[in-house]
């Protein structure tokens, strides 16, 4: 059955550990979940807003984001259908990926890694995947298993994965749930029951960055998509972004995207241009469109 997004689902509705087969649709609203959401596209290309970053999936390539951060389909190409696979980002720090990986995902970056560079076929593994999460087969149980020590990156002496690993996901769930309000860092710790110093040096050794750095950075990748997505008012968009002046907005809009908001909302042919919707041709007539996200 083809999958496709359910625009009246809640924000932050759990998806759990899945591996679905998706029909291509241009998405008209933008979704958020907690879990590390990874795509692979057989054939064509999507396009997606990625916060206030306009993303490019190639053919034959498998990418990863972390999917608290707005997402959505604006356009596609030649695309019959496309795996969508979530991992519950609990279990994905249990397979204690490298730092660096880390960081880059609760920063909003998209991760890509091109098929034609590895000997399996990546298209023949998700079909797999798709089929055993339907099916629960006990020989599936080694996707959860844990790394080899020589796979992972090295944490803190004294790092104590069982109970640090959970706190500093729901610091980083909190914040991108909470990014819009008004957070403080000792708001944050109250969520983890952490001392706000403690809390701090906690999140930096599990994820390499601050916690003021992700706030800041959820809001201005908010600003973006509302700067490409709609007539609002700069002003408007920098308080209903989590900004208390429209001072800090210019200084942080203009750090982190190189550009002023006003220079950023120019690009916005980027989503206008090419975001028609695109009929695809289901290559699987046995195949259904079923309505999940």
């Amino acid at each position: 059955m083809l999958h496709h997004f359910d625009g009246k689902r809640s924000n932050f509705a759990p998806y759990g550990f899945t591996c679905e087969v998706w029909e291509p649709q241009r998405m008209l609203r933008p979704d958020r979940h907690d879990e590390i959401e990874i795509n692979f596209v057989d054939q064509g290309g999507l396009i997606y807003l990625l916060g206030g970053q306009r993303i490019t999936v190639q053919p034959r390539t498998v990418v990863m984001f972390w999917g608290a951060i707005p997402h959505e389909v604006i356009h596609f190409s030649d695309v019959t259908y496309y795996y969508v696979t979530t991992v519950p980002f609990n279990l994905f720090l249990q397979w204690n990926p490298p730092e660096a990986l880390l960081t880059r995902l609760i920063l909003g970056e998209l991760l890509s890694e091109a098929a034609g560079s590895r000997i399996r076929d990546d298209g023949l593994l998700f079909q797999q995947w798709s089929q055993d999460l339907e099916n629960p087969n006990p020989r599936f149980a080694m996707v959860t298993a844990p790394p080899a020590e020589n796979d992972s990156a090295k944490r803190p002496s004294g790092f104590d994965s069982s109970t640090s690993l959970g706190k500093a996901e729901l610091m980083a769930c909190f914040i991108a749930r909470n990014y819009q309000t008004r957070i403080q860092i000792k708001d944050i710790a109250e969520v983890v029951e952490l001392h706000p110093d403690y809390a701090s040096t906690l999140f930096r050794q599990t994820f390499g960055t601050t916690l003021t750095s992700l706030i800041t950075k959820h809001r201005v990748a908010e600003a973006q998509r509302r700067l490409l997505t709609t007539d609002e008012s700069i002003t408007n968009i920098a308080f209903e972004s989590g900004f208390d002046s429209l001072t800090r907005f210019n200084r942080a809009f203009k750090e982190m995207a190189g550009v002023t908001p006003r220079e950023y909302r120019k690009h916005r042919e980027w989503v206008t241009a090419e975001a028609l919707p695109v009929q695809a041709k289901s290559r699987n007539s046995k195949r259904t469109a079923g309505s999940r996200r």
